[in-house]
Order: C-alpha cells, then sequence, then structure tokens
C-alpha cells in the first residue's frame, strides 16, 4: 500500500513552492499527500491551523480527536485576514519573488561577516551562537530596545546549554536599509556578547520594558 502521511512544517506554507503551496509542492509530491497540516501562525501572520484530507479521515479526526470535541471556531476577522493572505498569494506573486530576495539578502550579508546561519532551505533565518539563556534574553533585549530589531530566541532546554539560536524572519515589505541596519545591528551585538557584556545573574524581565 503506498500511503503518505505528510505535515507541513509551520513556516513553509507560503514561501516554498511555485504557488506557495508548501514543502509538497517544492520537492513535487503535492499530489501524493494524504492529510496536509499547517498553521497559519507563522508564514501567514495570524493565528490558528488547518488539516486537509480526504472527508472521511476528516470527519474521524473532527469528531474522535479529543482537542477538537470542545475546540471554538476561529473568530470572523482571523478568518477574512487568512482568506484574504491566501488570495495575495495567488494574485500578487511578486510578493513572495520579493520575500526570498530579501531572505537571500539577509542571509548572504550574515555569512559574509561570519556569522552561522547553519544550512536553511526557508526564509526562516536562523543565526547560531554561544552563550547561555540570560545572555541570550539579555542580547535580543538590546537588539528589540536599542536597535529596533526583533528575533526570538532558541535556549536550553530546546537545545543544549551553551548554545542560543537566534531565528530572523524577513518580509516582503522589508527593504535593503532594513536589511543593512539588522547586519550592523548583528555585528555590534555579536561583539558585546564575545565581550562578555550580556553576563548577567538573572535572567532580564522583557516585560517591563
Amino acid at each position: 500500500m503506498n500511503s503518505a502521511c505528510w505535515w507541513t512544517m509551520p513556516m513553509d506554507l507560503v514561501p516554498l513552492g511555485k504557488t506557495g503551496a508548501g514543502a509538497g509542492e517544492e520537492q513535487g509530491v503535492q499530489d501524493q499527500i494524504d492529510l496536509y497540516f499547517s498553521t497559519f501562525a507563522k508564514s501567514m501572520a495570524s493565528i490558528g491551523a488547518f488539516i486537509a484530507g480526504e472527508k472521511k479521515i476528516i470527519d474521524y479526526i473532527r469528531y474522535n480527536i479529543r482537542s477538537q470535541i470542545f475546540a471554538k471556531s476561529l473568530p470572523m476577522p482571523l478568518v477574512i485576514g487568512n482568506l484574504k493572505r491566501l488570495e495575495l498569494l495567488r494574485t500578487q506573486p511578486e510578493l513572495k519573488a520579493k520575500l526570498w530576495e530579501n531572505a537571500i539578502k539577509l542571509q548572504n550579508g550574515l555569512k559574509e561577516r561570519g556569522f552561522d546561519i547553519g544550512k536553511t532551505d526557508s526564509v526562516v533565518t536562523p543565526v547560531y551562537m554561544k552563550g547561555g539563556v540570560e545572555e541570550a534574553t539579555a542580547m535580543v533585549m538590546d537588539l528589540r530596545e536599542n536597535y529596533r530589531i526583533f528575533c526570538s530566541i532558541v535556549v536550553y532546554p530546546v537545545i543544549p546549554k551553551g548554545h542560543i539560536i537566534y531565528r530572523l524572519i524577513p518580509t516582503a515589505v522589508h527593504t535593503d536599509e532594513d536589511i543593512q541596519k539588522t547586519l550592523e545591528a548583528f555585528s555590534a551585538t555579536k561583539k558585546k556578547l564575545d565581550a562578555g557584556e550580556y553576563k548577567v545573574e538573572a535572567i532580564p524581565d522583557m516585560a517591563t520594558r
């Protein structure tokens, strides 16, 4: 029995595939997918998720999975917003092209400055560094408060102690100036990290800023 069950990564919808349908389209196996899952939380900049497949499978999931039994529907404004995003994806392919153009500029710029971004096939751009949770939090706060750059961090226990992953996600509306400022900010804050300027005794409370 040839059967494939495919779960997409949340960020592959929109950036990957000719029409933005995701990793299945990108790899030429879209027609072989039996169960398709993705979220609206990453590339769609919204909340919620969806599962698509044969009606009998979806009906079974709807009435048997415990987390679904008492689930609420998405608020209508979010549904309308998600539908509008899909419409833009279909009717304005230049937005996706610009997204990738910006992502490649950012990733190449980081590599030229000596940053380790690993091997990424997505617009989601990881930046690998060494340091503790406290240092990572202090650095990301510095980026936000003093350089006006927002990025998320991945730290222990998701990854080993002493390692940090910063995640940058460019968009189609970012400018070359935005990208240049980001590169300069990361160079400046990396020097501070290496010099020990972010060493603190406790994790900074970012909510108080």
